[in-house]
C-alpha cells in the first residue's frame, strides 16, 4: 500500500490504525504451535462428548415434555 500511494510508513499506519512495529516485524509463530493446537481440539472434543452425552441421559431420565419440547 505504501509504495502504491506513495506515502510514508508512519501515514499508512496511522491511516489503517495499525501500530508501526506491525509492518517491520515478521510474525512468528511458536516451535509447539501444532502441538498446542492439537491439544486445544482433542480437549473440546472431549468437552463436547461430554455435553452431548450429559444431555442424552437428561433426556432419557425426564423425558422431552420435562425439558418443554415436542
Amino acid at each position: 500500500m505504501r509504495r502504491e500511494l506513495d506515502v510514508s510508513e508512519r501515514r499508512a499506519c496511522r491511516t489503517l490504525g495499525q501500530h508501526r512495529s506491525t509492518q517491520r516485524k515478521m510474525p512468528q509463530g511458536r516451535a509447539d504451535e501444532k502441538h498446542l493446537t492439537d491439544g486445544i481440539i482433542e480437549l473440546a472434543d472431549q468437552y463436547l462428548l461430554t455435553r452431548h452425552a450429559a444431555r442424552q441421559r437428561h433426556t432419557h431420565c425426564f423425558g422431552t415434555e420435562f425439558l418443554g419440547r415436542s
